[in-house]
């Protein structure tokens, strides 16, 4: 055998080897599943309808069980309830089917983990009741309960809402065992809730007092409760039933654009109201760093202010005409404020100076400066304005300093040299030399002389 054969021959056995390692990267073992299911892959599977399990299965390690993306189960009689925790380690769950079980409960906290569930299949079980609060959160493309012993009760009336695609065929089972289409279901004393808001707009300076006034109505009685986005603003809650007030005391800047919501909810849905806080200010220039260099120059600032300010600039307290080469950009408006920069695109030493940025609006103004060299003044002996002229030293050029260091090293080898010969021309009568060598190995100078 060639040695070009034997090469080829063990070619093919490493990519043999190293697809046996790419299938156990993806292979799961059955070990890592309970023996009543099988893992492969991203997906558990438990159909075995003789041995049936009584709970989602643990796979061996967290790691495993956050890849996991698919969970069938079908045919197992003592599976009865999905609990609040059942599914925590499950993150990346997107498909879930549980059907053909004696499932008779869910948790509203079930699948508060599963933020990525979009197919949720419970058909053919047990189930009677379930609430809005266990869905509310998802973002479910496909909730199928077909198959269910629903009841006709207000506890399910929010399935009338539901945009499913079967959810005009689900079937309600009422007191004597008849069974009606959920669609068509109307229940006294089961009315969604509805929430009024006032003010409905709210724009105000910075430092007074404001009040919101939240009223809700519904069967059963609803619940109400304020979502206040970390109110910078002291702020009190009052009110009690179907009536509920926020007051905000001396309103600060720093709420403005904030969101307060006023939401209700009781067994048969949940309704909410906003309003987002107009807050008057005058403008605050809260940074304005020195220019730095990247594609083009740039004086970075921040400013906040409500309405938007307007802003212009100074060159040496002479005012700035922007255009292409010289203008303000806005990049960004993030927690009130207005990030950006005063971009110069390749600035020469007429742009040395210092920067006065000027922000106002209708409620007042703020001034803040800053200096930024470009470029030193090209040598000119007719220039004297000091404004332009920088008289700091310049080091030696690089070639100067490699002059310098060429120098050098020729001056200390030519010192060597000279140093070698002084050396060679006066060894020869030194006690060191021929002779000097003979006697101190006490070999007679006649001899050597012969």
């Amino acid at each position: 055998m060639s040695l070009l054969s034997r090469g080829f021959d063990m070619a093919g056995w490493g990519f043999r080897w190293v697809l046996v390692l790419v299938l156990l990267a993806l292979w799961r073992p059955g070990t890592a599943c309970p023996e009543l299911c099988t893992c492969t892959g991203v997906r558990i599977s438990c159909v075995d309808a003789e041995r049936s399990i009584m709970a989602f299965p643990m796979l061996q390690s967290e790691a495993e069980m956050e890849n996991i993306t698919d969970i069938y189960i079908a045919n197992q009689s003592s599976f009865t309830s999905i609990n609040e925790k059942d599914l925590n380690l499950y993150r990346n769950l997107r498909n879930l089917t549980v059907t053909n079980t004696r499932l008779t409960y869910i948790s509203r906290q079930a699948f508060q983990s599963n933020l990525k569930l979009q197919y949720l299949n419970l058909k053919e079980n047990n189930l009677s009741y379930l609430s809005w609060r266990t869905f509310h959160h998802l973002n479910l493309s496909s909730l199928l309960l077909a198959g269910n012993t629903l009841q006709c009760s207000c506890e399910n009336v929010w399935l009338k809402q539901w945009r499913g695609e079967e959810s005009e065929e689900l079937m309600c089972v009422e007191e004597g065992g008849k069974r009606r289409a959920l669609a068509m279901l109307t229940l006294p004393n089961c009315v969604l809730p509805t929430v009024t808001l006032k003010p409905t707009k709210v724009t105000m300076r910075e430092g007074v007092n404001v009040t919101l006034v939240c009223n809700t109505s519904g069967t059963p009685t609803p619940n109400l409760n304020w979502d206040t986005c970390k109110l910078n603003s002291a702020h009190q809650k009052e009110g009690s039933g179907q009536m509920s007030e926020l007051k905000l005391y001396n309103v600060s800047s720093l709420d403005n654009g904030c969101k307060i919501t006023c939401r209700s909810d009781n067994m048969v849905g949940e309704s909410e109201a906003s309003v987002h806080l107009d807050i008057l200010c005058p403008p605050v220039i809260s940074k304005l760093m020195d220019a730095i260099s990247d594609h083009h120059w740039c004086i970075p600032f921040s400013v906040a202010g409500n309405p938007e300010p307007k802003l212009s600039w100074l060159l040496n307290d002479q005012p700035v005409e922007e255009g292409n080469f010289i203008h303000t950009v806005i990049h960004d408006y993030s927690e009130g404020e207005y990030h950006g920069c005063l971009q110069l695109d390749s600035p020469t030493h007429i742009n040395n100076g210092e920067y006065t940025l000027m922000a106002s609006n209708a409620y007042g103004e703020d001034i803040k400066a800053v200096s930024a060299h470009f470029m030193y003044e090209p040598w000119n002996e007719s220039v004297t304005d000091p404004l332009y002229y920088d008289d700091t030293p310049l080091g030696p050029p690089e070639d100067k300093v490699a002059v310098y260091v060429v120098v050098g090293i020729a001056a200390i080898t030519f010192t060597g040299f000279i140093l070698m010969l002084v050396i060679l021309k006066f060894g020869r009568n030194s006690k060191f030399g021929i002779k000097g060598f003979v006697l101190f190995h006490n070999v007679p100078v006649e001899v050597v002389a012969r």
